[in-house]
């Protein structure tokens, strides 16, 4: 459906380590992200996704196929964080938004820390990834997605934070948002 219907680009593949943890870090602007970005990676990715949706029965249900485990949004939910590590030390992709939420254009302006935070805990190197274009897929009160076209950029990995170390984290994150944004800015 990428190639065919959204008439995906996806650049720096060959980016992505196959095996071991690996925390994905990315802009987001619609909820076609989760699927297109684990879609683009070749591997599984679990994400975190606000409690609200896994009280619609069918949408709960293909989210929790992708991986998704609830996060209670607003406050440091230790379930969610407990459950995030769990994937890791199993060896999994875990993804994070960097701002936590989407975006009208995609373009991350106030990230958080907590991806950072886990990658230092998990000791999992962090790996970029810019979405562009998934904003036009649903227009206000649409239902189906528009035919769109989509690029996924893919960065080079960076390694796991040295410690949790709130200026070490917050650099690293600004490092982050900088890569992602500067991927972002490349268009299609």
């Amino acid at each position: 459906m990428l190639h065919a219907y959204f008439r995906g680009n996806i650049y720096g593949a060959g980016n992505v380590p196959q095996w071991g943890p690996l925390v994905v870090v990315s802009n987001h602007a619609s909820y076609f992200d989760p699927p297109i970005v684990s879609n683009c990676l070749g591997r599984p990715v679990a994400y975190m996704a606000k409690e609200e949706l896994f009280n619609i029965p069918i949408l709960a249900q293909a989210i929790k196929l992708y991986g998704a485990y609830p996060v209670s949004r607003g406050s440091a939910d230790r379930n969610a964080i407990r459950s995030a590590l769990e994937y890791l030390n199993n060896s999994w992709a875990v993804g994070v938004f960097l701002q936590g939420t989407r975006t009208p254009d995609g373009r991350i302006t106030d990230p958080k820390r907590g991806a950072l935070l886990l990658a230092a805990k998990a000791k999992a190197p962090i790996l970029p990834v810019s979405v562009w274009g998934t904003e036009k897929i649903l227009e206000k009160g649409s239902k189906i997605p528009r035919k769109v076209p989509i690029t996924v950029r893919i960065g080079n990995l960076i390694e796991a934070p040295n410690s949790s170390n709130k200026e070490e984290l917050e650099t690293l994150t600004q490092k982050c948002t900088t890569v992602i944004n500067q991927m972002h800015d490349l268009g299609r």
